[in-house]
């Protein structure tokens, strides 16, 4: 068993990358004094960011902060690999700077994630087996230039892409060459997919290298399915909140990561509307929540 475990939140609670009318006007400086406030160690990355490694360092280390990872959006599927591989190295080498061991990505070719007028329920895309090729070939690509600077990447299973589903996360994973592609595990999206978190854990232990923990409002979650509404629909009316908020228990999930091999990170990532849901509050509401079972 391992406890080489470290707490970082994200700041899409602060200010929404894909919504960023939602916090528009809280400053970065505000969200990572917040994140220190609350008792985290690290923080991913949002739009309001420095990209200048010194800069960001400056800010970050008085607060006791670093760096756990960063998303970039692939679209291994819908343009040629060069496009992908040119963005990749650029994010892969600040992430180094910034000495983040692993690389969050995520296909977003047909994604509907950012689409408004696609129902999340019921227009998901599904690869067709030329896009998967597609994806394992340039996922591989991906994780050998990854291993050029030590790092691994960690593929986001996401709500309205191709890869959310347990047997999708299974073909993924079946496919992929595990020195090359890890995983990383996000209880929210598999909850709201209708997927068992535990499950999933337990099947891919050895390849998970980076937890994100959100929690689920089961009642707008129906009410999203229901009504044909959107991914971003869901995120503005708080299908998604902070652990020990919603309908997820995590006690069995982190007694499972305790009990495991697991070392990294695990980041606290809830999106939604910080008018409704003052980010602090909600961060701090987490941390102690997690922090009885540690």
């Amino acid at each position: 068993m391992t406890r080489d475990i470290r707490y970082a939140c994200a700041p899409i609670a602060w200010t929404n990358d894909d919504l960023p009318e939602l916090g528009s006007n809280n400053s970065f400086e505000q969200c990572i004094s917040e994140m220190a406030l609350a008792g985290y160690e690290g923080t991913e990355i949002g739009n309001k960011y420095p990209r200048d490694p010194e800069v960001l360092k400056s800010y970050l280390e008085p607060r006791g902060l670093s760096v756990a990872s960063a998303w970039i959006s692939l679209y291994l599927t819908s343009e040629p690999y060069e496009v992908t591989e040119e963005a990749f190295i650029k994010h892969r080498d600040f992430l180094y700077e910034m000495g983040a061991k692993v690389i969050v990505v995520s296909e977003q070719g047909n994604s509907i994630q950012g689409k408004l007028d696609k129902a999340l329920f019921k227009e998901k895309p599904v690869f067709t087996e030329e896009e998967w090729k597609l994806l394992i070939e340039g996922l591989e690509k991906l994780g050998k230039l990854a291993h050029e600077k030590d790092m691994e990447i960690v593929y986001h299973h996401h709500m309205g892409t191709g890869v959310q589903t347990t047997e999708e996360i299974d073909e993924l994973m079946e496919r992929t060459n595990k020195d090359n592609v890890s995983l990383l595990f996000d209880t929210g999206h598999l909850v709201v997919s209708g997927e068992d978190p535990i499950e999933i854990f337990k099947k891919y232990e050895d390849r998970i290298k980076h937890i994100h923990f959100k929690d689920v409002r089961q009642e707008i979650t129906e009410a999203v399915d229901k009504d044909n509404q959107c991914f971003l629909d869901g995120v503005r009316k708080g299908m998604f909140t902070v652990p020990g908020d919603g309908v997820i228990d995590f006690e069995p999930i982190l007694n499972l990561i305790y009990q495991s091999n697991y070392s990294g990170w695990i980041v606290v990532e809830a999106e939604q509307d910080p008018s409704l849901a003052n980010p602090f509050i909600y961060a701090k509401k987490a941390k102690d929540y997690m922090s009885q079972y540690q």
